[in-house]
């Protein structure tokens, strides 16, 4: 059975020292977000990892009003649709302007190496940990929230990287999705995390879901905290954990291991 990432002294002192370096040569990432609502992120991004890295300088965030690239006096950014239907759809035209403003293009083949830019949609591709992992090699990540019925198709078609869902169900907008990608991605930078080697360990990250955790006390209502994890043999924790893993992805996810 592969031994889990740091299962040695040694192994964990070597990948303590590669993340070390790696958060010493990276630039912070800068994250745009294009929104109706800007100040439905304010609050959040005061608290948790997305606090914590914005402190330690791994990354910029800043939420960016759609209607400031609006051109009527109006500010509207939807319209009907055409062939009919119910709701409104978001214009092509600011979200194209947005976009040209933060990155320098208006076509997704002109997008500086480094940048994505993030369409949240429900016909996206579901965001996972690969994904996440992803956005956080980049300098510059722009999530655009889509609103009403929908974002205007010649958007994901012509100036979009990527379209991304956060799972199989409809939200009302965009914005809580962005948080999500937001979280994803911020926790995989290395120095987000209380614990180097936190992010490396986590459920998805090796094709699993996480070990089970344990903390005092040692017994409670009869149930007690496996032995293993008690005897403080680093090795025979670790393959504890590994199989305790293998186990449980069996039962809840087992479509992991396919």
């Amino acid at each position: 059975m592969t031994p889990l990432i740091g299962e040695t002294e040694d192994e964990r002192v070597d990948l303590k020292s590669k993340i070390r370096n790696l958060k010493s040569k990276m630039k912070p990432l800068r994250v745009d977000i294009i929104t109706i609502f800007p100040d439905y992120f304010r609050a959040v991004f005061d608290y948790g990892i997305i606090r914590r890295a914005r402190a330690a300088g791994l990354v910029t965030i800043e939420a960016h009003d759609l209607r400031a690239w609006t051109s009527d006096k109006h500010h509207v950014v939807d319209d009907r649709p055409f062939g009919g239907g119910d709701g409104m759809v978001m214009k092509p035209e600011p979200i194209f302007a947005a976009v040209k403003s933060l990155t320098g293009a208006n076509r997704r083949e002109t997008v500086p190496p480094g940048t994505r830019v993030v369409l949240l949609s429900p016909q996206g591709q579901t965001l996972t940990q690969a994904s996440a992992a992803e956005f956080a090699k980049c300098e510059h990540v722009i999530l655009i929230c889509g609103r009403y019925e929908g974002v205007d198709e010649r958007v994901a078609d012509a100036v979009v990287t990527d379209e991304i869902s956060i799972g199989d169900y409809v939200l009302s907008g965009g914005e809580p999705a962005a948080l999500v990608v937001i979280d994803a991605t911020l926790r995989l930078l290395p120095g987000a995390l209380g614990s180097e080697t936190s992010a490396v360990t986590e459920s998805f990250s090796d094709g699993m879901l996480d070990y089970p955790h344990y903390t005092r006390p040692p017994e409670f209502e009869g149930m007690r905290v496996p032995e293993v994890l008690l005897t403080g043999n680093h090795a025979e924790i670790a393959r504890w954990r590994r199989e305790a893993a293998l186990e449980k992805t069996k039962r809840n996810r087992p479509d992991l291991l396919k």
